[in-house]
């Protein structure tokens, strides 16, 4: 059997390994902390269980395609729920607005909003699963490494209806006119990596995702996805090794002869980064064969970085639901601090998850919050700032919701761009990966494979598809099956 190191844990390493474990490889995981799932980890402390990363079980769809290559349901592994309403979004005191999970009472709301939008909805949604479909049955599926790849009936001949040309939120302009169903819609796209006047209106199909496929909770948190394709990659035969951090990418004639970790050489006959693309390329590999240049990597546009809070508390919080947004504060100023002018947001949105309603993952008559605040990456990250932030967050919520809640918090972490380095050598201290902007799509993003080293690949956040869960997931199999493509080749030959 050949056997494969994959660098990291996250979601796209565990699924390349377990896809190649599949067909027969001897596939070890080296992860640099001490559990897994990358920045899917889960932080226990004082009775509270948080989700560390991702917050948001989207595309549904997605997750059961990957399982379904093995002959399993995500159901095998870990339980889902519809949460209805899928959020709330707070635009000041006490008014807010719930997105509704059923299309009759959505329709209700928006025209509520504003009269005859809801007819508009559906065809605004009909036009986002038309993307999506095409995007998941003909798009993302690909390694990018050719313009060929794109150059069939279905994409060509729906290439207008994808709208890459025009932004999404002059596209949102033509069905609707209401700020509020307006900032609705453009806040999927808050984490792709631009203003929504710069992010191509293909994105529309983030609120097909949305609205249609359904905002779901798995129990136990994100982290019961983590741990149940962890079990899925054991049965398949994957290894994994914690604690385990590579120090060295050696490359031979072309080769890498596998990864180096606490200073010894575990020869490998391909290697698979699914830790940060930069960090392999430029700390881990030899001068000589990298690919790309520190210049190439500034100019790179990067998703946001993130500012998170844990938050304990001693009793029950009101006026939160599971998914809460602050949106009280200018939607398009805070943007343009992240992405045109970056620089810690002067009056920031914020996000709050609160899966202790939905889940037990705090005391009884406690609460746990994640709280969110998207920044810019490359970052000063002090103490000193995050305080002053923790303080402007809280005294907010307090406001928004009409309650006190500073004096019952009974846990505190906060986490930022030095804990995204320190923890995942994450570049500039991103948290969601590259931006997803038209230039830096499919072949345009970093590449699955590097020229100069025929038997390393990349694979995560940083390279195709893109940053997010689902497109994690993808990634995994998208160079899984780029190494089965070329063992197949070599077998025949």
């Amino acid at each position: 059997m050949k056997k494969i190191a994959v660098i990291g844990s996250g979601f796209a390493g565990i699924s390349a390994a377990t896809c190649l474990a599949r067909e027969g490889f001897d596939v070890t995981v080296y992860e640099k902390n001490a559990t897994p799932g990358g920045r899917a980890r889960q932080l226990s402390e004082s009775g509270f269980t948080f989700d560390m990363g991702p917050s948001w079980y989207w595309m549904p769809d997605v997750f059961e395609r990957y399982f379904a290559r093995f002959g399993k349901k995500s159901s095998n592994y870990y339980s889902l729920k519809r949460l209805d309403p899928s959020y709330r979004i707070y635009f000041g005191p006490n008014d807010f607005m719930d997105i509704p999970a059923t299309m009759d009472k959505l329709d209700a709301l928006f025209e509520k909003l504003e009269p005859g939008s809801s007819r508009r909805l559906r065809t605004f949604l009909d036009e986002g699963k038309f993307k999506y479909e095409i995007g998941m049955n003909s798009l993302v599926y690909k390694p990018g490494l050719s313009l060929l790849e794109f150059a069939n009936t279905e994409v060509i001949s729906g290439a207008l209806r994808l709208h890459l040309f025009q932004s999404i939120s002059r596209y949102l302009r033509k069905f609707f006119k209401n700020e509020r169903i307006l900032k609705l819609l453009e806040f999927p796209v808050l984490f792709l990596g631009a203003t929504a006047d710069k992010t191509p209106a293909l994105y529309s199909l983030m609120n097909y995702a949305d609205i249609s496929l359904g905002t779901w909770y798995p129990k136990g948190g994100m982290y019961a996805i983590v741990t149940g394709m962890e079990k899925l990659a054991m049965e398949q035969g994957v290894k994994f090794c914690f604690n385990s951090s590579v120090e060295e990418i050696p490359v031979k004639n072309g080769k890498a002869m596998g990864v180096v970790i606490h200073g010894a050489l575990i020869p490998s006959d391909y290697v698979i980064a699914g830790a940060d693309y930069h960090h392999v390329e430029q700390q881990l590999v030899p001068e000589k064969y990298r690919r790309y240049s520190p210049a190439y990597w500034d100019s790179r546009v990067m998703a946001p970085s993130s500012l998170l809070f844990y938050i304990g508390i001693n009793k029950r919080v009101e006026g939160l639901l599971h998914h809460t947004l602050f949106f009280d504060e200018d939607f398009t100023k805070h943007s343009r601090e992240i992405y045109e002018e970056p620089q810690w947001p002067t009056a920031p949105q914020f996000y709050v998850s609160c899966s202790s309603l939905t889940d037990a993952v705090a005391p009884e008559g406690f609460e746990n919050l994640v709280i969110l605040v998207p920044v810019a990456p490359g970052l000063a990250d002090t103490e000193e700032t995050r305080e002053k932030y923790y303080k402007i967050i809280m005294k907010r919520l307090e406001t928004i919701t009409g309650q006190s809640l500073i004096e019952n918090v009974v846990y505190k972490r906060s986490y930022a761009h030095n804990d995204f380095q320190a923890d995942y050598n994450a570049f500039k201290g991103n948290a969601y990966g590259l931006a997803n902007t038209l230039l830096q799509t499919a072949i345009l993003k970093p590449s699955i494979i590097n020229k100069k080293i025929g038997n390393l690949l990349y694979t995560g956040q940083l390279t195709v598809p893109g940053p997010g869960v689902p497109p994690s997931l993808i990634s995994g199999q998208v160079v899984a099956d780029q190494i089965l493509e070329w063992e197949n080749k070599e077998r025949k030959s």
